[in-house]
């Protein structure tokens, strides 16, 4: 069977990542028994839709708390969505013990928007330069003896800073030293957990006008970084469990 390419187009994968119990029976039922490893991570995920829908679970719903933070590329109604949500609230309910919703949604939101490999390195330098070096990310924050022309930048950039390094740390933290193996980057000398804690403390205290009613949501962020990175960690191993296509590509981008 061909891999399938990009998120999900593949016609087993996107008829199965809709979240219903239903659709995976059809397509596990039209799998070739040979196909040994796909039938297990069809048979594992359908479990997962078993004792989702045994659970009264919430729907992810982020348009009253998320805002115009996270303009993901992949629509809310995608099964990505489905499938983030799931694996986010069960683990971060049951294992990490962080039960709480919007601090949830907005990572839901932020792995959805990272599918997309121009918005993991959105952030660029005056030269137009994409920045994928978290050291030169922190120098474009400055705005009194840095490039940042304004405090909304810095803002902008502070954010993507704690995005991107709460994303690596919990999704991918075996990439952070391949990064630094390559080249000299400024990086070599940041702490990726002590940056992500620090942008989102200072975004959380941009608490006035339009920032007011988002700001204590990263001002969490910042107090649960490290149970926001064990909790992608498990989420990461259920995506590899899955052998699904989004952590291949994924990997292969950051690696």
């Amino acid at each position: 069977m061909p891999q399938p390419r990009g998120f999900g187009t593949s016609t087993i994968f996107s008829a199965f990542w809709q979240p219903t119990i239903a659709s995976a029976n059809k397509v596990l039922g039209d799998v070739p028994i040979s196909s040994r490893d796909l039938r297990e991570t069809l048979a594992f995920a359908r479990q997962l839709l078993y004792h989702r829908n045994k659970s009264v679970r919430r729907r992810v719903s982020t348009a009253s708390t998320v805002g115009d933070e996270h303009r993901a590329m992949i629509p809310e109604s995608h099964s990505l969505h489905a499938l983030f949500g799931e694996l986010i609230h069960f683990h971060f309910d049951r294992d990490v013990g962080l039960r709480d919703s919007e601090l949830q949604d907005y990572l839901v939101n932020m792995l959805a928007e990272f599918c997309e490999v121009e918005q993991l390195f959105k952030i660029r330098n005056a030269n137009d330069r994409p920045l994928d070096d978290v050291g030169e990310m922190l120098l474009e924050t400055d705005p009194i003896y840095g490039p940042a022309p304004s405090f909304d930048r810095e803002r902008q950039v502070r954010k993507h800073i704690g995005d991107y390094t709460l994303f690596l740390t919990g999704m991918f933290p075996e990439s952070i030293n391949r990064f630094r193996l390559r080249r000299q980057r400024l990086e070599n000398f940041v702490d990726f957990i002590k940056a992500g804690k620090e942008s989102y403390f200072i975004v959380s205290k941009f608490d006035q006008f339009e920032y007011a009613k988002l700001a204590p949501l990263f001002g969490k962020l910042s107090h649960e970084f490290e149970s926001c990175v064990y909790g992608l960690n498990l989420v990461k191993g259920d995506l590899d469990e899955m052998q699904h296509p989004i952590s291949r590509r994924a990997r292969e981008i950051v690696m």
